[in-house]
């Protein structure tokens, strides 16, 4: 059955058919959505920081924050297809640590690249099955489940699968280095791999029949159940596609720091990972939004956190800053995507 199918569901109907585009049809006749402004935005703090900070607007300090928004932005894109299914994944800074730590330990024992990345890939989807059975078929909420899995799997990292906390990049792996070290025609092959995540999860999003149906599962479960749509295994989809995609992540990040700290989950990256996809206009309520709204989104925290930098304005101050505008734009989204008495359930449970 295609998407083009749905006829029993309201907006599931109208997102199966139109993709993303139907899921913003409400802001047909709108000049100014979430979206454009959260691009203005950044176009004026960029603008200001480049006129006001010292060193902001420099091929060194842009090319940083280039590599920094890289991985924050692959991390997005893993949540942004959860959070449009209707859920959220807190587990994908461990799922960005660990397998990417498994494979980086088994090539440096000599198990070859090939093996290697076979058991990082098998670990991260074993990591979204779990969170997926446990949404789908447990009808646990996905807040408890994935925070649960996530301090689990970075657990068992941290208690002795790896000899030391900071895993380094062995030279069995040189052939993959490229990932996340170097440029090509000055752009850092890390910012590459950001763009063709984007490119494949937006193809994935919007021009695949799965695509459609997560849309539809996250518009509104029960019209897309009704309309034959398998939500329970395509609320298991999502979340093997967000721990592929945060390994994916790890692999860039270890490549270009040439190594992975598995102390990383102890961070707050996770926050930032939901403000990109919250601050860009993904609403939490489902089936709206894209790789667009991640890709604004990723620009403008990774400005303002860079602009922090340049100031030396203090970790717990950023933090600080950070949570405010985490705030504003949940309450900001509740106004913008209210929640019916349908769409307030989560998922399919």
């Amino acid at each position: 059955m295609s998407g083009t199918e749905l006829n029993g569901g309201g907006q599931a109907e109208a997102v199966a058919k139109a993709g993303p585009a139907g899921g913003a049809s409400f802001l047909k006749g709108v000049a100014f959505d979430q979206q454009m402004i959260v691009l203005l935005l950044f176009a004026a703090i960029f603008l200001a920081f480049s006129l006001l900070l010292p060193g902001f607007f420099t091929v060194g300090n842009l090319l940083t924050l280039m590599r920094t928004v890289s991985v924050l932005g692959i991390l997005g894109l893993g949540m942004a297809v959860v959070v449009i299914g209707r859920g959220i994944d807190l587990s994908m800074i461990a799922s960005l640590a660990v397998p990417s730590a498994v494979v980086l330990m088994l090539a440096s024992k000599d198990y070859g690249i090939a093996t290697s990345l076979l058991c990082g890939v098998s670990l991260a989807v074993a990591i979204g099955v779990l969170n997926g059975f446990l949404v789908a078929y447990a009808e646990i909420p996905s807040l408890f489940t994935t925070l649960a899995v996530g301090i689990g799997i970075a657990g068992i990292g941290q208690s002795g699968l790896f000899e030391y906390e900071i895993v380094p990049w062995p030279a069995q792996l040189a052939a993959i280095s490229w990932i996340g070290q170097g440029s090509l025609l000055g752009i850092p092959y890390s910012v590459l791999a950001f763009i063709a995540a984007a490119i494949i999860v937006g193809i994935f999003m919007r021009k695949t029949r799965l695509g459609a149906f997560i849309y539809a599962s996250g518009d509104n479960p029960n019209a897309a159940r009704i309309a034959g749509i398998p939500v329970r295994p395509i609320l298991m989809l999502q979340y093997i596609i967000a721990g592929l995609v945060a390994m994916f992540a790890g692999l860039v990040l270890s490549a270009s720091s040439s190594s992975m700290d598995t102390r990383i989950f102890n961070l707050t990256w996770i926050y930032d990972v939901i403000l990109v996809v919250v601050l860009g206009g993904i609403g939490l309520s489902g089936g709206r939004g894209g790789v667009i709204n991640v890709i604004i989104g990723t620009l403008l925290i990774g400005t303002i956190v860079n602009g922090m930098t340049i100031m030396n304005v203090s970790f717990e101050m950023q933090n600080l800053i950070k949570g405010v505008v985490l705030l504003a734009a949940l309450s900001i989204d509740s106004i913008v995507n209210p929640r019916n008495e349908e769409t307030a359930q989560q998922g399919d449970i």
